[in-house]
């Protein structure tokens, strides 16, 4: 249990008793540099000895010390099945020497423009009656993109967009999954989904290496929102560089008919230098280990213009995930109150109704409805309001009528007009 308090303390030790020798040394030279020595040759003889064995021993006592000071990698305390190459260093950043093979390699990276996946992108619900297979193509790809202007992330994703596409099927459908790793890739990737029965729920059967495809087939059992990310070890890694989305199974007597769709998924970023750092930005693995990341943000990135717009009286829909690796979402809608929430995204439960805030587990996901009911913009926080100065926001437009039954603005106030 001592051992390596033991060996930091024995290498301060040794490296301070040889520097107080030193300065024992100098000081008894100084005091006889100006006597006549009698056997001068032999003495300088031995002094280089002296200092040489010296110099020896604080080596390795700097030695035996940085042995029992040294850090371990980030997946030290993982299962060992999930040991891997990760950018880790000591201690656990992004070592020089990776640093350095990353600038050479990243330079064949494709550059995603926006790498936000847009929200309206939620596929048509399903108005079969019947089970199909239904296969997706998916590509793990690494990738260049801003997190918000001038500030460039390497994420890693699915089809070069944070979240991956959304996939859409229903209990009782047979579902292929085609993972195709792009031969520019650094690393190794595969898929998990949580709406899988089976070991890994396909991540052993889905590893590849760049340049790679593999595939497998489940049969999707359990109605509900799931969400899906890669299992590749270090898995926390790959997760905060932007591998995950969400997966619906419908179930057979469908969900309500509702006006409006949209997609969204939380995730945080953890690099150097915070949110303050422009430029290329370094992921710094000890914050990730620490749980404070510098970006939090809605489908990726930090919000530049509204790219979800409804109209007044229309009932909408928000498919919403926590991509985590931390952090636990407290999903609202400024000015608005859910009529419907599906709490963790279970369907066959009963709905609750009337909800201001909802969690949204990292890992998990939830279901959210409302009636829009006057005009205007509409933030989507994570009510721990802090990380909206880390980009946890995203903004739906609402265009109409207004209704001064539901919400008006009165000036003077009214309370002054009625003389109370």
């Amino acid at each position: 249990m001592y051992t390596y308090l033991l060996l930091q303390l024995v290498g301060l030790v040794t490296v301070m008793a040889v520097v107080g020798y030193a300065i024992y040394l100098l000081i008894r030279a100084r005091r006889s540099s100006g006597r006549k020595l009698a056997h001068g040759t032999s003495r300088r003889t031995t002094s280089r000895r002296t200092y040489v064995s010296m110099a020896v021993i604080a080596f390795l006592g700097l030695s035996v010390g940085g042995i029992g000071a040294q850090n371990y990698p980030i997946h030290s305390a993982v299962p060992l099945t999930m040991h891997a190459v990760s950018p880790d260093g000591n201690p656990p950043s992004l070592p020089f020497a990776n640093g350095v093979d990353f600038m050479l390699k990243s330079r064949n990276f494709a550059k995603v423009e926006d790498i936000g996946a847009d929200p309206n992108d939620v596929p048509a619900p399903i108005s079969r009656t019947g089970n199909e297979t239904v296969t997706f193509n998916l590509t793990a790809k690494e990738v260049m993109a801003e997190v918000a202007p001038g500030k460039h992330n390497n994420y890693w994703t699915y089809n070069g967009q944070v979240p991956g596409p959304m996939m859409r099927v229903m209990v009782g459908d047979d579902v292929v999954i085609n993972l195709t790793n792009d031969k520019r890739s650094l690393h190794e990737h595969n898929i998990d989904l949580h709406a899988v029965n089976g070991p890994g729920g396909g991540a052993k059967a889905t590893a590849v290496q760049p340049g790679e495809t593999k595939s497998f087939q489940f049969k999707a059992l359990n109605p509900g929102l799931y969400i899906y990310h890669c299992a590749t070890s270090n898995v926390g890694v790959h997760n905060t560089h932007g591998q995950f989305g969400l997966i619906l199974v419908e179930p057979k007597e469908k969900l309500p008919a509702v006006d409006r769709e949209f997609y969204v998924v939380q995730s945080e970023l953890y690099t150097h230098g915070g949110v303050e750092r422009k430029g290329l930005l370094l992921f710094d693995a000890k914050a990730m280990m620490d749980g404070n990341p510098s970006y939090v943000t809605f489908n990726g990135r930090v919000e530049s213009s509204p790219r979800m717009k409804a109209k007044v009286g229309e009932t909408v829909r928000v498919y919403v995930g926590n991509g985590g690796v931390n952090l636990i979402s407290s999903f609202h809608v400024i000015g608005e109150i859910f009529d419907t929430v599906y709490p963790e995204a279970a369907i066959g439960s009963e709905p609750h109704q009337n909800i201001q805030t909802t969690a949204v587990l990292a890992g998990g996901a939830t279901i959210v409805e409302f009636k829009l009911d006057v005009p205007g913009s509409y933030l989507l926080v994570d009510h721990a309001l802090a990380r909206m100065n880390k980009g946890a926001w995203a903004v739906l437009s609402v265009e109409g009528d207004e209704d001064p039954s539901v919400f008006k603005s009165q000036s003077p106030p009214a309370s002054a007009r009625s003389g109370h």
